[in-house]
């Protein structure tokens, strides 16, 4: 079993900035691709960014590239979400997911959410115009 808590999440300004952690707890998650997700009201949760176990490779969706960056610290145990130049769009529940299939720990273009096994509870991003 993995444990995903995630954190970071708030109230900020368009413009702004936030960096969202992922903590993981009950097995490394050293060897395992790991995802950003969100969901906005009323809308079905959607990707956001991945990165490949070793942190080598990234992906991201389009409408976040060159704005957020997905990292990992696996010394930590834990995965980053740096959103810069956050938008009024961007706000959602953020969730941290993990891919625990082996196969699949080196690739970064995880996009969907039956790629994924766990899962955290999710932190609030709120952006004000």
């Amino acid at each position: 079993q993995v444990q995903l808590v995630e954190s970071g999440g708030g109230l900020v300004q368009a413009g702004g900035s936030l960096r969202l952690s992922c903590a993981a707890s009950g097995r490394t998650i050293s060897n395992y691709a790991m995802g950003w997700f969100r969901q906005a009201p009323g809308k079905e949760r959607e990707f956001v960014a991945s990165i490949s176990y070793s942190g080598g490779s990234t992906y991201y969706t389009t409408s976040v590239k060159g704005r957020f960056t997905i990292s990992r610290d696996n010394a930590k145990n834990t995965v980053y979400l740096h959103l810069n130049s956050l938008k009024p769009e961007d706000t959602a529940v953020y969730y941290c997911s993990a891919d625990t299939m082996l196969s699949a720990q080196a690739m970064a273009e995880l996009t969907e959410v039956s790629e994924y096994d766990y899962w955290g509870q999710g932190t609030q991003v709120t952006v004000s115009s």
